[in-house]
């Protein structure tokens, strides 16, 4: 099958938010291409090791390039594809409302299947995180030392692979909070990584949801391929509508999506933890974290820890 690729030039800020209105207009694939995630990794030797010598050439860019993907029957002629332009313009033009987001010059072009899903792989190298989180594609083989924590990732055609502030530091905290057998909900689980990353550092029931059925399938694919299926189950669904998620009372519960979700989750999500259970939210832009903040006080949680990353916030909250 045939795809129209959609270019967007933007910047760092809007990645999140873009990528978020992409999927809602039904893009069947999203690819990221920003210099800084690189700057951003531990400069080792060994990382550097890793990195693609083309990719080095282009750090000094600050612009970045976000392609997203819709198949020839989404998008069926050039009056059909003319009037999905005007929508991403519409959408950048209210994501600029409050985030910066560059040029937004908007290029298309058509490529086949084969070429899209799998030129992504040579961006995602292995990475180190938090304490001992190393996280490897499934396709390479690194060196680990004995007290990695190890997850073997293929995001595939859904998001979380990691390297992203909003993700990293969601990690961070899990590794953080997580250590004796603890009942974890991931909202919003994207690939999975949340999740895995609970299992890993030692939690005993890890449920994960998540609305999109593509981030479904490649979830379910990575918790197998890290050998944590007895622990992590994965549903298509939000927390209205999965039956499991009716009488549950999580330690821990995470979600990496934006701040208008996470203002409307906050109450439901407090629902569902024990008394003292724990909130870990990200995906924030730090425009928002204020207004977050308030909704998240405002529901009952005491904030335990706001870290900023980048352009990002994330907070540590106690029911």
């Amino acid at each position: 099958m045939n795809y129209h690729q959609i270019t967007v030039h933007t910047v760092t800020e809007a990645v999140e938010a873009i990528s978020y209105a992409f999927m809602e207009l039904g893009a069947g694939g999203v690819e990221i291409f920003d210099p800084k995630d690189i700057l951003e990794q531990e400069k080792t030797p060994e990382s550097w090791d890793y990195i693609d010598e083309d990719l080095l050439k282009d750090l000094s860019r600050d612009e970045v390039l976000m392609r997203c993907y819709f198949s020839t029957e989404v998008i069926k002629d050039p009056t059909a594809l003319e009037e999905m332009v005007l929508k991403i313009r519409e959408a950048l033009h209210g994501i600029s409302e409050f985030l910066p987001v560059g040029s937004g010059q908007i290029e298309t072009s058509m490529t086949a299947e084969e070429d899209w899903m799998n030129a992504w792989k040579k961006y995602y190298q292995p990475f180190r995180l938090g304490h001992h989180i190393y996280v490897i594609p499934s396709w390479i083989e690194a060196e680990t030392k004995p007290d990695d924590i190890v997850l073997h990732m293929d995001p595939g055609m859904a998001f979380g692979t990691g390297t992203h502030e909003t993700t990293s530091m969601c990690m961070a905290m899990l590794e953080d909070v997580v250590h004796s057998g603890e009942t974890v909900l991931d909202i919003g689980c994207g690939s999975g990584i949340l999740g895995i990353v609970a299992a890993k550092v030692g939690a005993g029931k890890v449920i994960c949801s998540d609305l999109d059925p593509n981030a479904v399938l490649v979830a379910k694919e990575n918790v197998e391929k890290n050998q944590v299926e007895e622990i992590v189950s994965v549903y298509k669904g939000d927390l209205t509508d999965i039956p499991v998620f009716q009488d549950l009372q999580a330690d821990v519960i995470v979600a990496n999506i934006i701040a208008d979700v996470i203002i409307y989750l906050a109450p439901k999500a407090k629902g569902l933890l024990k008394d003292g259970g724990l909130f870990i939210t990200s995906g924030i832009i730090r425009e928002r974290a204020e207004d977050v903040k308030q909704a998240l006080t405002g529901t009952g949680y005491e904030i335990l820890k706001q870290e900023n990353k980048g352009s990002w916030t994330a907070f540590l909250t106690k029911a």
